[in-house]
């Protein structure tokens, strides 16, 4: 791992740390579908924007890319690494917005995490859990990024802004770490690789977020897959009308009791079948994206 890569490495911690202000996630696989088929090309997606060395975005305007909040945090902090890079070509980044509440929610959620991985105890899961879904509900894990000069020369990617999310078949991109859902994806796997799509099933669209589960019966996609590490604020896209349209960008990992109690037994994996991830939900903050594009200088 390169020393430029450890300060959004360290934030997985057990790979649970979903939102941490450093962590961030890539695209596992179906054990019974050869990688190939997950594997497309970035000429596929032109509009996906890649941060320097891991983690997402969507250009969903000239001048803007779309991301997570807790993907530009090593960006925020190193203003020479101020670009992305779309189709290929490196686009130089004149402002980080991040939503207005969300460091001082993410410093809450770094101390809330901390008894889970002290090895304190006694712990009371079921305690903490409850107060990780209260965490969880006012998190709001979005950024934007102003570019210096407008990309002419790819589209903007539509997002969407209406309410019918949940049912719908997302289709969810990432270059990060891989593996299957039997081995779940290492800690130590390269979150920068060759660029893979993966399809599921999202079966919550409340409040900030969009949730889908890595399906493992018989009923799963072709092509079912979920999120690993180094693809943190990328694209989750749906149909409409036709159109792919951007609903959601990667957040990470929705933690369960179980994996509360994995992590403290030293056996979690992530990326296996059953878990539950989650994407920030873009038509929950169309009105703030809106807003921020229209007052920008």
């Amino acid at each position: 791992m390169s020393t430029i890569s450890k300060p959004i490495a360290a934030g997985m911690v057990a790979g649970l740390l979903l939102v941490s202000t450093t962590s961030s996630f890539g695209i596992v696989r179906r054990h019974d579908v050869s990688d190939e088929h997950y594997r497309v090309s970035a000429r596929d997606l032109p509009a996906l924007a890649n941060l320097p060395y891991e983690g997402h975005g969507a250009l969903i305007a000239p001048t803007w890319v779309v991301t997570a909040a807790h993907a530009v945090s090593y960006m925020q902090s190193h203003p020479e690494d101020w670009f992305v890079t779309i189709d290929g070509k490196r686009r130089a980044v004149a402002r980080i917005i991040v939503y207005p509440d969300y460091a001082a929610a993410a410093s809450a959620w770094d101390e809330m995490f901390k008894p889970l991985f002290s090895k304190q105890n006694p712990f009371d899961a079921a305690a903490w859990q409850k107060r990780y879904e209260v965490a969880m509900s006012n998190m709001h894990d979005i950024a934007l990024l102003q570019l210096a000069a407008p990309v002419t020369d790819v589209k903007p990617m539509p997002y969407y802004t209406g309410s019918a999310e949940a049912g719908r078949i997302a289709e969810i991109f990432g270059a990060g770490a891989t593996g299957t859902d039997l081995t779940g994806a290492p800690d130590d796997a390269p979150h920068r690789g060759p660029l893979r799509r993966a399809e599921n099933r999202i079966v919550s669209a409340h409040g900030p977020w969009l949730r889908y589960v890595f399906d493992c019966s018989n009923s799963a996609l072709p092509l079912e897959g979920v999120i690993a590490g180094g693809d943190s604020g990328g694209p989750a896209l749906i149909n409409v009308n036709g159109q792919w349209t951007l609903a959601g960008v990667t957040h990470g990992l929705d933690g369960t009791l179980q994996d509360d109690l994995a992590v403290r037994a030293g056996t979690f994996k992530q990326g296996v079948c059953g878990q539950t991830f989650a994407s920030t939900r873009i038509s929950y903050f169309a009105g703030w994206i809106a807003n921020t594009i229209r007052s920008a200088p």
